[in-house]
């Protein structure tokens, strides 16, 4: 007798892919923060997604806006449902502004990815991806670093990075939040305002969850199931390259057009071995990701 019911339907995956080589004069008060491979970042993790059969988009450069990051990450969290993969990758630098309004960063300062007329808050992205429905898995790569970490830990003595760097000068970030203060203090008080609670540093969140109870009780309630692989520790600098950035570089490496076969824990592990000192990425899981960090990397 032939089996009867319902097909399983199958998981769909999107991707949405934002690289800058540049950023305008106009918002970060005359510098352009020019680089040199993020856009080949976003154009080669594009095509690995496409090669997985997820429905991939970029934004690239002058096209990387605040308003086109968010309405593309907005129609991801509209249109997948539990199951369903998001990839999000970012190439480009990253930066800091002062966090004047909900507290919650210890060294006092937002952590961001700098688009092209603006930066976009850690305390953003955490809210944008807490509106995803439950059981979406959602894999955020970071080539970037944050300006804001050389105020909470050194660069370890006797390890050098050589190369240009993906981090916003100290300097530039502060005449850039200066600048514009009443637009970055408008977006810590609407994205404080929509959780109608203080939020948490995302970083603190991701690092915390196992130490911490009283997080763990918190990210209990955020509902996807978020892996972020990030280019390297708080007290180190992401190098951009010819080709690609440096972290992406080995992303494409361990992932060989396919050959790896392994988990999300052992592919992070395998990119950070082949890394220098000076470069580790990090590995954080935010909500019920640990079957999901079991899973092959890229499995929609």
């Amino acid at each position: 007798m032939a089996k009867t019911g319902k097909k399983t339907k199958a998981h769909s995956g999107r991707a949405l892919h934002i690289g800058l080589n540049a950023v305008s004069p106009a918002h970060y008060d005359g510098w352009s923060g020019p680089l040199g491979a993020c856009e080949f970042d976003a154009h080669d993790m594009a095509a690995l997604a496409t090669s997985k059969g997820m429905s991939s988009g970029t934004l690239l450069t002058t096209h990387a806006t605040r308003k086109e990051v968010l309405s593309g990450i907005r129609a991801a969290a509209k249109a997948l449902k539990s199951g369903d993969l998001f990839l999000l990758t970012y190439s480009g630098h990253g930066g800091q502004v002062d966090d004047e309004v909900n507290g919650d960063e210890d060294d006092g300062f937002d952590e961001t990815w700098c688009l092209y007329d603006g930066q976009l808050l850690d305390d953003e992205l955490y809210y944008e991806l807490s509106q995803f429905a439950s059981g979406v898995r959602i894999l955020v790569l970071s080539d970037s670093c944050h300006s804001g970490t050389v105020t909470r830990a050194s660069v370890p003595s006797g390890v050098a990075a050589a190369g240009r760097s993906r981090m916003m000068p100290p300097d530039v970030a502060r005449r850039t939040y200066e600048k514009n203060k009443a637009f970055y203090r408008k977006i810590q008080k609407a994205t404080a305002a929509l959780t109608k609670r203080k939020l948490p540093d995302p970083d603190t969140v991701l690092a915390g969850i196992a130490a911490n109870p009283s997080l763990a009780k918190l990210v209990a309630k955020f509902k996807p199931a978020v892996i972020l692989i990030s280019g390297c520790q708080d007290n180190q600098t992401s190098l951009d390259g010819a080709k690609n950035g440096a972290f992406t570089e080995q992303v494409l490496a361990v992932w060989n057009n396919g050959g790896f076969q392994g988990s999300y824990v052992k592919f992070h592990a395998d990119v950070r071995s082949a890394l220098p000192a000076s470069q580790s990425p990090n590995l954080f899981l935010l909500g019920k990701a640990a079957a999901f960090s079991r899973e092959q990397p890229f499995t929609v």
